[in-house]
Protein backbone atom coordinates (compact mmCIF):
# COMPACT_ATOMS: atom_id res chain seq x y z
CA UNK A 1 0.00 0.00 0.00
CA UNK A 2 1.11 3.49 -0.80
CA UNK A 3 1.46 6.12 1.30
CA UNK A 4 -1.15 7.96 -0.48
CA UNK A 5 -3.54 4.97 -0.09
CA UNK A 6 -2.64 4.85 3.58
CA UNK A 7 -3.89 8.37 4.20
CA UNK A 8 -6.78 7.84 2.18
CA UNK A 9 -7.48 4.70 4.33
CA UNK A 10 -6.69 6.52 7.49
CA UNK A 11 -9.08 9.61 6.68
CA UNK A 12 -12.13 6.92 6.08
CA UNK A 13 -11.09 5.39 9.44
CA UNK A 14 -11.23 9.16 10.34
CA UNK A 15 -14.81 9.79 8.80
CA UNK A 16 -16.22 6.97 10.63
CA UNK A 17 -15.40 6.89 13.71
CA UNK A 18 -17.93 7.72 16.14
CA UNK A 19 -16.11 7.75 19.86
CA UNK A 20 -15.25 11.38 20.58
CA UNK A 21 -11.74 10.13 22.31
CA UNK A 22 -11.25 7.63 19.36
CA UNK A 23 -11.90 10.54 17.10
CA UNK A 24 -9.27 13.45 18.92
CA UNK A 25 -6.41 10.81 18.63
CA UNK A 26 -7.54 9.37 15.38
CA UNK A 27 -7.18 13.26 14.14
CA UNK A 28 -3.93 13.93 15.53
CA UNK A 29 -2.61 10.81 13.52
CA UNK A 30 -4.47 11.91 10.26
CA UNK A 31 -3.11 15.53 10.87
CA UNK A 32 0.67 14.33 11.07
CA UNK A 33 0.41 11.69 8.83
CA UNK A 34 -0.78 14.09 5.70
CA UNK A 35 1.84 16.85 6.84
CA UNK A 36 4.85 14.32 7.15
CA UNK A 37 4.26 12.96 3.68
CA UNK A 38 4.85 15.93 1.69
CA UNK A 39 2.97 16.81 -1.27
CA UNK A 40 -0.82 15.33 -2.06
CA UNK A 41 -2.94 14.28 -4.81
CA UNK A 42 -5.87 16.86 -4.96
CA UNK A 43 -8.48 13.71 -3.96
CA UNK A 44 -6.50 13.13 -0.77
CA UNK A 45 -6.16 16.87 -0.17
CA UNK A 46 -9.93 17.80 -0.92
CA UNK A 47 -10.68 14.81 1.08
CA UNK A 48 -8.57 15.71 4.04
CA UNK A 49 -10.57 19.03 4.23
CA UNK A 50 -13.71 17.63 4.27
CA UNK A 51 -13.38 15.16 6.66
CA UNK A 52 -10.77 16.85 9.04
CA UNK A 53 -12.61 20.14 8.70
CA UNK A 54 -16.12 18.33 9.63
CA UNK A 55 -14.70 16.56 12.51
CA UNK A 56 -12.74 19.42 13.88
CA UNK A 57 -16.05 21.39 13.97
CA UNK A 58 -17.72 19.40 16.11
CA UNK A 59 -14.96 19.30 18.84
CA UNK A 60 -13.87 21.41 21.52
CA UNK A 61 -11.63 24.96 20.89
CA UNK A 62 -8.62 23.09 22.18
CA UNK A 63 -8.90 20.55 19.36
CA UNK A 64 -9.66 23.31 16.69
CA UNK A 65 -6.80 25.38 18.22
CA UNK A 66 -3.86 22.24 18.04
CA UNK A 67 -5.19 21.65 14.59
CA UNK A 68 -4.49 25.23 13.91
CA UNK A 69 -0.98 26.06 15.03
CA UNK A 70 -0.26 22.55 13.00
CA UNK A 71 -1.82 23.84 9.74
CA UNK A 72 -0.13 27.79 10.35
CA UNK A 73 3.69 25.82 10.40
CA UNK A 74 3.13 23.52 7.18
CA UNK A 75 3.97 24.19 4.14
CA UNK A 76 1.41 21.82 2.28
CA UNK A 77 -1.77 22.77 4.10
CA UNK A 78 -4.96 22.98 2.44
CA UNK A 79 -6.16 26.38 1.32
CA UNK A 80 -9.63 25.10 2.23
CA UNK A 81 -8.50 24.52 5.44
CA UNK A 82 -6.97 27.02 6.08
CA UNK A 83 -9.32 29.25 5.23
CA UNK A 84 -11.95 27.28 7.49
CA UNK A 85 -9.76 27.66 10.50
CA UNK A 86 -8.75 30.87 10.08
CA UNK A 87 -12.77 31.92 9.96
CA UNK A 88 -13.13 30.12 13.59
CA UNK A 89 -12.87 31.97 16.67
CA UNK A 90 -10.06 33.61 17.22
CA UNK A 91 -8.28 31.06 19.57
CA UNK A 92 -8.32 29.28 16.79
CA UNK A 93 -7.85 31.07 13.69
CA UNK A 94 -4.70 33.38 15.56
CA UNK A 95 -2.01 31.27 14.60
CA UNK A 96 -2.97 30.47 10.86
CA UNK A 97 -3.72 34.34 10.02
CA UNK A 98 -0.23 35.00 11.66
CA UNK A 99 1.78 32.57 9.85
CA UNK A 100 -0.32 30.22 7.13
CA UNK A 101 1.23 30.81 3.80
CA UNK A 102 -2.02 28.97 2.25
CA UNK A 103 -4.26 31.71 2.76
CA UNK A 104 -4.39 34.46 -0.45
CA UNK A 105 -4.50 37.92 -0.17
CA UNK A 106 -7.99 37.58 -1.48
CA UNK A 107 -8.85 35.27 1.58
CA UNK A 108 -7.36 37.50 4.31
CA UNK A 109 -9.18 40.64 2.93
CA UNK A 110 -12.35 38.69 3.08
CA UNK A 111 -11.00 37.98 6.18
CA UNK A 112 -11.00 42.07 7.35
CA UNK A 113 -13.75 42.75 6.17
CA UNK A 114 -16.59 40.11 8.21
CA UNK A 115 -14.40 38.82 11.07
CA UNK A 116 -13.37 40.47 14.47
CA UNK A 117 -11.05 43.38 15.44
CA UNK A 118 -8.96 40.30 16.95
CA UNK A 119 -8.83 38.61 13.77
CA UNK A 120 -7.68 41.86 11.82
CA UNK A 121 -4.93 42.13 14.94
CA UNK A 122 -3.31 38.73 13.95
CA UNK A 123 -3.36 39.85 10.48
CA UNK A 124 -1.40 42.83 10.99
CA UNK A 125 1.29 40.29 12.65
CA UNK A 126 2.24 38.69 9.24
CA UNK A 127 5.61 38.40 8.05
CA UNK A 128 4.50 40.53 4.87
CA UNK A 129 1.00 42.41 4.42
CA UNK A 130 0.20 43.15 0.54
CA UNK A 131 -1.26 46.53 -0.37
CA UNK A 132 -4.12 45.16 -0.58
CA UNK A 133 -4.67 43.63 2.41
CA UNK A 134 -3.17 46.91 3.86
CA UNK A 135 -6.13 49.04 2.64
CA UNK A 136 -8.68 46.44 3.47
CA UNK A 137 -7.35 46.64 7.62
CA UNK A 138 -7.04 50.66 7.08
CA UNK A 139 -10.48 50.67 6.01
CA UNK A 140 -12.03 48.20 8.81
CA UNK A 141 -9.49 48.20 11.45
CA UNK A 142 -9.77 50.35 14.78
CA UNK A 143 -6.86 52.26 15.76
CA UNK A 144 -5.13 49.47 17.55
CA UNK A 145 -4.94 47.50 14.62
CA UNK A 146 -3.68 50.13 12.40
CA UNK A 147 -0.76 51.16 14.64
CA UNK A 148 -0.07 47.77 15.02
CA UNK A 149 -0.25 47.68 11.13
CA UNK A 150 2.15 50.85 10.96
CA UNK A 151 4.32 49.06 12.76
CA UNK A 152 4.91 46.59 10.41
CA UNK A 153 7.65 47.14 8.50
CA UNK A 154 7.15 43.70 6.45
CA UNK A 155 3.68 45.93 5.40
CA UNK A 156 2.83 47.23 2.60
CA UNK A 157 0.79 50.03 1.83
CA UNK A 158 0.24 52.24 -0.94
CA UNK A 159 -0.02 55.69 -1.14
CA UNK A 160 -3.64 56.33 -1.30
CA UNK A 161 -3.48 54.16 2.23
CA UNK A 162 -0.74 56.30 3.66
CA UNK A 163 -3.78 59.22 3.11
CA UNK A 164 -6.42 57.78 4.59
CA UNK A 165 -3.91 57.01 7.70
CA UNK A 166 -2.35 60.42 7.88
CA UNK A 167 -6.54 61.89 7.50
CA UNK A 168 -7.34 59.85 10.51
CA UNK A 169 -3.95 60.77 12.60
CA UNK A 170 -4.82 63.94 12.80
CA UNK A 171 -6.81 63.54 15.20
CA UNK A 172 -6.15 60.11 16.46
CA UNK A 173 -2.80 60.42 18.84
CA UNK A 174 -2.80 56.56 18.93
CA UNK A 175 -2.16 56.79 15.05
CA UNK A 176 0.31 59.25 14.99
CA UNK A 177 3.70 57.84 16.91
CA UNK A 178 3.85 54.94 14.73
CA UNK A 179 2.76 57.05 11.60
CA UNK A 180 5.87 59.39 12.17
CA UNK A 181 8.34 56.89 12.80
CA UNK A 182 7.21 54.64 9.96
CA UNK A 183 10.33 54.69 7.57
CA UNK A 184 8.40 54.34 4.43
CA UNK A 185 5.74 57.68 5.07
CA UNK A 186 5.67 59.69 2.07
CA UNK A 187 8.16 62.71 3.16
CA UNK A 188 5.00 64.65 2.33
CA UNK A 189 2.63 63.15 4.23
CA UNK A 190 5.02 63.17 7.05
CA UNK A 191 5.17 66.81 7.30
CA UNK A 192 1.54 66.93 6.81
CA UNK A 193 1.60 65.57 10.48
CA UNK A 194 3.61 68.39 12.25
CA UNK A 195 0.86 70.33 12.75
CA UNK A 196 -1.21 67.41 14.60
CA UNK A 197 1.73 66.02 16.87
CA UNK A 198 3.63 66.70 20.12
CA UNK A 199 7.22 68.39 20.41
CA UNK A 200 8.95 64.70 20.61
CA UNK A 201 7.82 64.09 17.46
CA UNK A 202 8.10 67.14 15.72
CA UNK A 203 11.33 66.68 16.34
CA UNK A 204 11.88 63.78 15.03
CA UNK A 205 9.95 65.16 11.44
CA UNK A 206 12.17 67.55 11.03
CA UNK A 207 15.29 65.16 11.80
CA UNK A 208 13.91 63.39 8.83
CA UNK A 209 13.76 66.16 6.84
CA UNK A 210 17.63 67.12 7.47
CA UNK A 211 18.43 63.91 6.31
CA UNK A 212 16.79 63.99 2.87
CA UNK A 213 18.79 64.78 -0.31
CA UNK A 214 17.29 67.90 -2.24
CA UNK A 215 16.03 65.77 -5.25
CA UNK A 216 14.10 64.14 -2.68
CA UNK A 217 12.46 67.40 -0.89
CA UNK A 218 11.11 68.94 -4.59
CA UNK A 219 9.72 65.29 -5.16
CA UNK A 220 7.67 65.42 -1.47
CA UNK A 221 6.79 69.17 -2.47
CA UNK A 222 5.94 68.33 -5.84
CA UNK A 223 2.92 65.75 -4.32
CA UNK A 224 2.22 68.09 -1.67
CA UNK A 225 1.24 70.66 -4.09
CA UNK A 226 -1.22 68.20 -6.02
CA UNK A 227 -2.77 67.37 -2.61
CA UNK A 228 -3.47 70.02 -0.71
CA UNK A 229 -4.66 71.98 -4.01
CA UNK A 230 -8.04 71.67 -2.60
CA UNK A 231 -10.25 71.64 0.57
CA UNK A 232 -9.97 74.13 2.66
CA UNK A 233 -12.38 74.29 6.32
CA UNK A 234 -15.34 76.76 6.49
CA UNK A 235 -13.97 80.15 6.53
CA UNK A 236 -15.16 82.76 9.69
CA UNK A 237 -18.27 84.91 8.76
CA UNK A 238 -16.02 88.00 8.92
CA UNK A 239 -13.27 86.87 6.13
CA UNK A 240 -14.29 88.77 3.59
CA UNK A 241 -14.14 91.75 5.05
CA UNK A 242 -10.77 90.71 6.81
CA UNK A 243 -9.35 89.95 3.39
CA UNK A 244 -10.54 93.39 2.30
CA UNK A 245 -9.29 95.17 5.28
CA UNK A 246 -5.77 92.94 4.26
CA UNK A 247 -5.39 94.21 0.63
CA UNK A 248 -6.14 97.75 1.68
CA UNK A 249 -3.28 97.75 4.56
CA UNK A 250 -0.63 96.19 1.04
CA UNK A 251 -1.92 98.91 -0.98
CA UNK A 252 -1.03 101.52 1.49
CA UNK A 253 2.48 99.84 2.14
CA UNK A 254 1.25 99.71 5.78
CA UNK A 255 1.76 96.06 6.52
CA UNK A 256 4.53 94.94 8.72
CA UNK A 257 5.00 92.33 11.45
CA UNK A 258 4.55 94.63 14.28
CA UNK A 259 0.95 95.22 12.95
CA UNK A 260 -0.10 91.84 14.17
CA UNK A 261 0.80 92.71 18.16
CA UNK A 262 -1.94 95.18 17.47
CA UNK A 263 -4.36 92.97 16.02
CA UNK A 264 -4.50 90.28 18.86
CA UNK A 265 -4.25 93.24 21.46
CA UNK A 266 -7.87 94.37 19.59
CA UNK A 267 -8.81 90.66 19.57
CA UNK A 268 -9.26 91.05 15.43
CA UNK A 269 -8.62 87.18 15.24
CA UNK A 270 -9.54 86.72 11.66
CA UNK A 271 -7.24 89.81 10.54
CA UNK A 272 -4.43 88.74 12.41
CA UNK A 273 -4.46 85.17 11.14
CA UNK A 274 -4.66 86.39 7.64
CA UNK A 275 -2.28 88.80 8.33
CA UNK A 276 0.35 86.17 9.60
CA UNK A 277 -0.44 84.28 6.74
CA UNK A 278 0.47 86.60 4.28
CA UNK A 279 3.73 87.59 6.04
CA UNK A 280 5.20 84.36 6.82
CA UNK A 281 3.69 83.29 3.16
CA UNK A 282 1.83 80.83 4.73
CA UNK A 283 -1.58 79.75 3.63
CA UNK A 284 -4.69 80.86 6.08
CA UNK A 285 -5.86 77.02 7.28
CA UNK A 286 -2.02 77.05 8.36
CA UNK A 287 -1.97 80.21 10.47
CA UNK A 288 -6.16 79.70 12.00
CA UNK A 289 -4.31 76.32 13.04
CA UNK A 290 -1.26 77.99 14.64
CA UNK A 291 -4.10 80.38 16.63
CA UNK A 292 -6.86 78.22 17.48
CA UNK A 293 -4.32 75.50 18.99
CA UNK A 294 -2.56 78.32 20.35
CA UNK A 295 0.47 76.63 19.10
CA UNK A 296 3.31 77.98 20.12
CA UNK A 297 5.89 75.53 18.98
CA UNK A 298 4.59 76.14 15.34
CA UNK A 299 4.27 80.48 15.83
CA UNK A 300 8.08 80.14 16.31
CA UNK A 301 9.19 77.68 13.56
CA UNK A 302 7.21 80.36 11.52
CA UNK A 303 8.80 83.55 13.26
CA UNK A 304 11.70 81.75 13.05
CA UNK A 305 11.59 81.25 9.68
CA UNK A 306 10.03 84.45 8.36
CA UNK A 307 12.93 86.63 10.55
CA UNK A 308 10.71 88.48 12.78
CA UNK A 309 12.07 89.30 16.05
CA UNK A 310 12.76 87.85 18.71
CA UNK A 311 10.82 90.31 20.62
CA UNK A 312 7.50 90.17 18.54
CA UNK A 313 7.95 86.62 18.97
CA UNK A 314 7.65 86.57 22.70
CA UNK A 315 5.19 89.48 22.63
CA UNK A 316 2.84 87.14 20.21
CA UNK A 317 3.02 84.15 22.15
CA UNK A 318 2.16 86.15 25.34
CA UNK A 319 -1.03 87.51 23.89
CA UNK A 320 -2.01 83.97 21.83
CA UNK A 321 -1.16 82.07 25.32
CA UNK A 322 -3.59 84.84 27.00
CA UNK A 323 -3.43 86.98 30.46
CA UNK A 324 -1.08 85.88 33.11
CA UNK A 325 -0.21 82.30 32.39
CA UNK A 326 1.52 83.81 29.28
CA UNK A 327 3.24 86.58 30.81
CA UNK A 328 4.71 84.18 33.42
CA UNK A 329 5.96 82.14 30.40
CA UNK A 330 7.85 84.76 28.13
CA UNK A 331 11.23 83.60 29.76
CA UNK A 332 10.43 79.91 28.28
CA UNK A 333 8.98 81.54 24.79
CA UNK A 334 12.37 83.21 24.17
CA UNK A 335 14.48 80.44 25.10
CA UNK A 336 12.30 78.31 22.09
CA UNK A 337 13.08 81.14 19.38
CA UNK A 338 16.26 81.05 20.77
CA UNK A 339 16.76 76.85 20.49
CA UNK A 340 15.18 76.73 16.75
CA UNK A 341 18.16 76.16 13.59
CA UNK A 342 16.67 78.72 11.28
CA UNK A 343 17.74 76.03 8.69
CA UNK A 344 15.26 73.60 10.42
CA UNK A 345 12.79 75.90 10.31
CA UNK A 346 13.11 77.07 6.94
CA UNK A 347 13.04 73.54 5.42
CA UNK A 348 9.77 72.45 7.57
CA UNK A 349 7.88 75.66 6.10
CA UNK A 350 9.00 74.83 2.36
CA UNK A 351 5.84 71.94 3.26
CA UNK A 352 3.93 74.82 4.70
CA UNK A 353 4.25 77.06 2.31
CA UNK A 354 3.17 74.28 -0.53
CA UNK A 355 -0.28 74.99 0.96
CA UNK A 356 -0.36 78.56 0.51
CA UNK A 357 1.01 78.27 -3.50
CA UNK A 358 -1.92 75.81 -3.96
CA UNK A 359 -4.41 78.31 -2.43
CA UNK A 360 -3.39 81.23 -4.33
CA UNK A 361 -3.75 78.78 -7.58
CA UNK A 362 -7.21 78.06 -6.50
CA UNK A 363 -8.23 81.15 -6.21
CA UNK A 364 -6.62 82.49 -9.16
Amino acid sequence: MTVQDSNFARLIELAREKSSEKRRDLLREVTELFFDSGEQTEDVGSLFTEVVGSVAADMETSVRAELARRVADAKNAPSALARRLALDEIEVAEPVLRWSKALSDADLVQIVRTRSQEHLLAVTRRDTVSEAVSEAIVQHGDDQVVGALLRNEGASLSRDTYEAVVERAQTSKALQAPLVRRKTVPLDLLNEMYMAVEANLRAEILKRNDSVDPAELERALKKARVRVAQAYGALPEDYEEAHRWLQNQKLRNALSPPVLVRLLREKERTKFMLTLADLAHIDFDTARRIVEKDDIDALAMCCRASNFDRALFVTLAVLISGGDRGFGRAEAFGSLYNDIPIEAASRAMRFWRVRRQSEGTKAA
